[in-house]
């Protein structure tokens, strides 16, 4: 056979086994026995073995691939991944619509897309003409792993679109999930060889997800269902939710067949009544129902808060809740002195998991639960919540049940316990002196959203500060290898792996660096709004908590911990060190003879490849700036930023007359504002 004959061969077999993996894996109706599929994938098979040259990445033959990974490697998502705000009652459901009403300035009613809250694993596919590139986990949301390998295994992941007309560049989100009966049937074969069982299906497809060798992950009985999308470049898609999940449809993905297009308020409720009455039908788990505006102009209008979309809701399913006894309560510190009494629990399968813990909240609940040792508890887990005691059977109180005391001073370093007035919790006095919030401190200064300290696990801080390798945040920058690479798990390798990945964190941002510090109620929001309004840290060294609360985000009791912090000896000597031994941040000079950032009310939109400073860098800049910066072009947009490469955006930048920059321009632009590069 010549080798023209041999190519058309292969794209004539591709094409229809492409064909044949869509209509068994999406439309459940396979139009040929499983026997002669298998005929034809060995016929290409064995074509591509003796003609290795011609095996492409999106042949059928290629969704497993050859040897381990040794690990993943991390993977940015260009539009983050958000989580979604849950409602837990249809109250709570007709307060989230009228929200929107009211936020839309309208009584109109609104239209919803409706689907089952698949109970799996997010992910990001990204296609680039038509073939599928990167497999990621949503991860934080802002970064996630790079799964590709895995997800190829998967067969209703179509590893070249179907049809035509798709963008050039398309990020399709969806679940990846283990069915019911595959997790039962699963579950049931480890069982036989005497292996570990899986908890849930949920946790059989993490765990699943996460096998660095593709081989394994190919043996599971994954299934990938597809619910939004992501990144979109050169191409459009429909202008409603609901007409973009068909037209996901039409490419080859399979969309959740009990998806509904609904009219307000009582067309949620009554799809969520219709789900949950046939919850305990479907072939998967979930633990909820997914309601989002239909129309994409009315998303652009709604926006965002700070890590949910604010068109959207998840109704969650009532908590599942179990009776089992109170054996025993441990309290823990926490990071900022609080002490928390934890419930140590006669094991008990609730809500998928096996729980052994719940939190009690503090003494007052306590109280209000009049629990006793002893005592026969009911146990809620809701999602993945964690685990509370919600109330007591007391008609079961044992004789024997011993009440709860508090103690008054510290489980960890014997301090005095106290207690703010008007607050329920009670806390710790020994700050850094107690080892326990030491520990805390130190695991969320070097946190993914703080200083991102690779490698710097949970394991690793507590052997570090239980041996007195480190006192302070700062001793982190003064470890050596010698004392590192002694440590349990450890060798001269990881030390060196830890010790880069320390000094890389030198340089970071200046709002990282205030959320790191672990100030009371300053979290990510907050920490970016005081380096948005100072600049740098010296100005909000010395800030009065009146001129605090002048800045969005931060109200009395915010002002009252930021200036308490600051006014701490200890604290200032702690940045002192930080400072001196390297960590350092680009400091952004603000214009303080004005009200507000210069861009504020602006909203920006980056497209294309930027060569002199990365999506990010750019990003921070703008929201320094006061500017809003969204995924896609509208009506609302102000300003594109386009660099090589930009087209659908561009392209509908220029019929709405949306001022456009190129990279350069864009540059220019900073410098005139005063934002150092």
């Amino acid at each position: 056979m010549n080798k023209t004959k041999i190519i058309n061969e292969i794209n004539e077999l591709s094409q229809e086994l492409h064909v044949h993996n869509y209509q068994y894996y999406v439309l459940d109706s396979p139009q040929i026995p499983d026997a002669e599929y298998d005929r034809l994938l060995r016929r290409l098979q064995n074509l591509e073995q003796e003609n290795p040259e011609l095996v492409k990445s999106d042949s059928p033959s290629q969704r497993v691939g050859g040897e381990p990974l040794a690990a993943f490697k991390q993977v940015a998502h260009a539009l983050p991944m958000l989580s979604l705000d849950n409602a837990f009652d249809n109250d709570e459901l007709a307060q989230f619509y009228r929200r929107l009403q009211e936020r839309l300035k309208s009584t109109e009613t609104i239209e919803f897309a409706c689907e089952p809250k698949l109970d799996g694993i997010a992910v990001s596919l990204t296609y680039r003409n038509g073939v599928l590139a990167v497999g990621a986990t949503r991860g934080d949301g802002s970064t996630g792993e790079d799964i590709t390998q895995n997800v190829r295994t998967i067969g209703s992941i179509p590893l070249k679109l179907q049809g035509s007309g798709y963008p050039a560049v398309l990020e399709v989100r969806g679940e990846i999930y283990m069915p019911t009966a595959g997790f039962e049937a699963f579950n049931q074969a480890a069982r036989d060889k005497g292996e570990k069982l899986f908890v849930n299906p949920r946790n059989a497809a993490a765990g699943s997800l996460r096998q660095l060798d593709s081989r394994l992950t190919a043996k599971r009985p994954l299934e990938m269902c597809a619910y939004s999308v992501g990144l979109v470049e050169g191409g459009e898609l429909p202008d409603k939710h609901g007409a973009i999940l068909q037209q996901l449809a039409q490419w080859g993905f399979r969309i959740n067949s009990e998806m509904s297009i609904v009219q307000g308020i009582e067309g949620c409720i009554d799809y969520y009544q219709r789900l949950s009455d046939k919850r305990q039908q479907l072939a998967y788990e979930i633990d909820g129902i997914v309601f989002k505006v239909n129309e994409l102009a009315l998303q652009q209008t709604l926006g965002f808060v700070s890590r949910a979309p604010r068109w959207a809701i998840a109704r969650k399913f009532p908590a599942q809740e179990e009776t089992t006894h109170l054996q025993g309560v441990e309290f823990q510190v926490g990071r900022t002195g609080a002490i928390t009494p934890v419930a140590k629990l006669q094991p008990v399968f609730v809500g998928g998991v096996t729980v052994s813990n719940a939190t009690l909240h503090n003494e007052d609940e306590i109280e209000r639960l009049d629990i006793r040792i002893g005592d026969t508890v009911i146990v809620r887990r809701a999602g993945d919540v964690i685990p509370k005691v919600v109330s007591v059977v007391e008609s079961r109180r044992p004789s024997g049940a011993k009440p709860i005391i508090f103690p008054d001073r510290c489980p960890v370093c014997d301090s005095v316990i106290v207690q703010v007035t008007g607050e329920a919790i009670k806390r710790c006095t020994g700050a850094m002196f107690c080892r326990a919030q030491l520990t805390e401190s130190i695991k969320h200064f070097a946190s993914r959203k703080a200083m991102d300290i690779d490698g710097l696990g949970e394991k690793i801080v507590e052997q570090l500060v239980e041996q007195s390798l480190i006192n302070t945040v700062a001793d982190l920058y003064q470890l050596n290898h010698a004392s590192v690479a002694k440590l349990e798990r450890m060798g001269d390798k990881s030390a060196t792996n830890l010790l880069n990945a320390i000094e890389v964190s030198k340089k970071t941002s200046l709002p990282r660096f205030i959320y790191a510090l672990g100030i009371r109620e300053v979290g990510e929001a907050t920490a970016r709004a005081l380096a948005n309004h100072f600049g740098d840290l010296a100005p909000l060294l010395t800030a009065d908590e009146e001129t605090l609360q002048t800045i969005n985000d931060v109200g009395p009791v915010v002002a009252g911990f930021i200036v308490n912090f600051f006014a701490n000896q200890s604290n200032l000597t702690l940045l002192e060190q930080c400072q001196s031994l390297g960590i350092h941040w680009p400091v952004i000079e603000i214009d303080t003879s004005k009200e507000a950032a210069p861009l504020v009310g602006l909203n920006y939109v980056l497209t294309g490849s930027l060569e002199k400073m990365t999506r990010d860098e750019a990003k921070e800049a703008l929201q320094t700036l006061g500017a809003k910066v969204t995924g896609s072009v509208s009506k609302n947009t102000s300003v594109v930023v386009a660099g090589p490469g930009a087209g659908s955006k561009l392209a509908k930048a220029e019929s709405l007359g949306i001022d456009i920059l190129d990279e350069q321009a864009f540059i220019e632009s900073l410098l005139q504002y005063g934002v150092t590069l």
